[in-house]
């Protein structure tokens, strides 16, 4: 990703770009942090930047031009994500640096005095974005906030595949309390639980001491996790034709955009991707407007939605064959069938023997090996679930023989072995690693296996996991 900062005081941020974890991404070249000084833009010999504002009042205003300039220089003058840093913004959530974390391209344009003449911030900022109900003295700080909260998010900045799911406001719940060394300090003891070695009541005493903390400091994301629950709570009544709906939920991942009885619609902003179940062809055509518009894949759980979403089925915005068809619909046209599906789990809490014990965790050293052979979803993909810690490698004698992975939505797969190593044992023992790596998460794992890959099949269930008894659809959009 590429980051510009357009800003009065560029050496403010020369230090933050070169510390910590950022500074290691820049290194890496996983980033790249560009602070642009405006005043170079200025047209005045003395790179005077601001004037009094039209209409009196105190305090100067930054001049239209030298920003313009500057802003124009680093985009070429196309409509690259321009976030103006203000207290008159939208507050900044986890959201949205979620949701800025995909772009490829940014830009921060700080303010300073007064502000920034209005007619260049409409010819150029795409975001206003505040990160709290108070005033600085300029936009420098506030911009370094969410570049390290956009940044961490980025696949490869933190360095492993577990850090950004287990913090603060994740799944909607605040982090729980934590403890270090010494064992008793000021006659306060570390809580006897985290000293029982017990995995599993260590996580149980976690989550009820986030959701105690959650409930009391934060009743809004409390109240949002209760609901989360409720609806988990009504899917495992079909656990298995409904766990990419529950796991995305319990991974904290999916928002619910609707759920009235067995009408649901979530969206997981992470991977673009919606997934939908409706009671009748009706149904579905409401949810339809709630579908956001960028929107790249949907997984529908029934096969008239298919009609729906891919442009058939369209015939009338009542279903009568006349009349606007509206505009939601038009949009969801654009989708067509990837593949057809059937869902696997793994039910149990026990891990699966690994046979193979040369597997390791994938690095960027390998993208080719791997983009070679698994082509289905582009380099791209490939190299995201790479930076994203979710690749795993087979070798023998030091080569690898194949691989396997998560999928952006939280599936397992990507599954391949060299044709010579096949019947050997290595792709159950690359399973069975993921499985286990899956439950040392406390997830249920689970795949989606393409409609007459028998092959697969057999494998997934001499492993033990179930297969659903109906199909799921994958669209794509066009």
């Amino acid at each position: 990703m590429k980051i510009h900062v357009l800003t009065l005081f560029p050496e403010m941020l020369k230090e933050f770009f070169q510390s910590s974890m950022i500074g290691r991404a820049v290194q890496k070249g996983i980033l790249s942090l560009h602070a642009v000084d405006v005043r170079g833009y200025s047209l005045d010999k003395h790179k005077k930047v601001d004037d009094y504002p039209y209409g009196g009042g105190a305090g100067m205003l930054m001049q239209a031009q030298p920003v313009f300039d500057a802003w124009k220089d680093v985009t070429g003058g196309g409509r690259v994500r321009t976030v103006y840093v203000t207290p008159q913004g939208i507050p900044f959530t986890q959201r949205m640096a979620e949701e800025l974390a995909k772009e490829e391209e940014l830009v921060f344009l700080c303010g300073h005095y007064e502000g920034i003449d209005q007619r260049v911030l409409e010819e150029t900022v795409t975001d206003y974005v505040s990160i709290g109900d108070y005033v600085l003295t300029g936009g420098e700080l506030p911009a370094m906030v969410m570049i390290d909260a956009v940044g961490r998010l980025i696949p490869g900045v933190l360095g492993n595949d577990s850090s950004a799911e287990e913090e603060s406001f994740y799944n909607d719940l605040l982090e729980y309390p934590q403890y270090s060394r010494p064992e008793i300090w000021h006659d306060k003891k570390v809580p006897d639980v985290l000293l029982s070695g017990d995995h599993r009541k260590i996580s149980q005493w976690r989550l009820e001491q986030s959701r105690r903390r959650t409930a009391q400091i934060r009743p809004d994301l409390y109240a949002k996790y209760e609901r989360r629950q409720e609806l988990i709570g009504r899917l495992m009544k079909d656990k298995r034709n409904y766990i990419h709906m529950i796991e995305s939920l319990r991974r904290g991942r999916a928002e619910i955009l609707f759920w009235e009885g067995d009408d649901i619609l979530l969206y997981d902003r992470r991977c673009v991707t919606c997934m939908i179940s409706a009671s009748c062809r009706e149904a579905g055509r409401r949810m339809l407007d709630l579908i956001p518009g960028e929107t790249r894949s949907v997984v529908a759980s029934q096969a008239f939605l298919n009609e729906l979403f891919c442009g058939s089925g369209h015939s009338g915005a009542d279903g009568s064959g006349g009349g606007e068809v509206p505009e939601a619909a038009r949009i969801c046209s654009q989708f067509e069938i990837h593949s057809e599906c059937s869902q696997l789990l793994y039910t149990q809490k026990t891990p699966l023997p690994v046979q193979h014990k040369d597997i390791r965790l994938l690095t960027m050293d390998q993208l080719d090996y791997v983009s070679e052979r698994y082509s289905y979803d582009g380099r791209s993909y490939v190299e995201a679930r790479i930076r994203e810690g979710v690749m795993y490698g087979a070798f023998v004698e030091g080569e690898q023989v194949g691989f396997i992975g998560m999928h952006s939505e939280g599936s397992l797969g990507l599954l391949y072995v060299e044709e010579a190593y096949r019947r050997h044992g290595i792709a159950r023992s690359l399973e069975a690693y993921m499985i286990n790596r899956t439950l040392e998460k406390g997830w249920t794992p689970y795949g989606h296996v393409m409609v007459g890959n028998e092959g697969s099949f057999a494998l997934q269930e001499k492993m033990g996991l179930y297969r659903s008894d109906r199909t799921v659809w994958w669209l794509e959009r066009k």
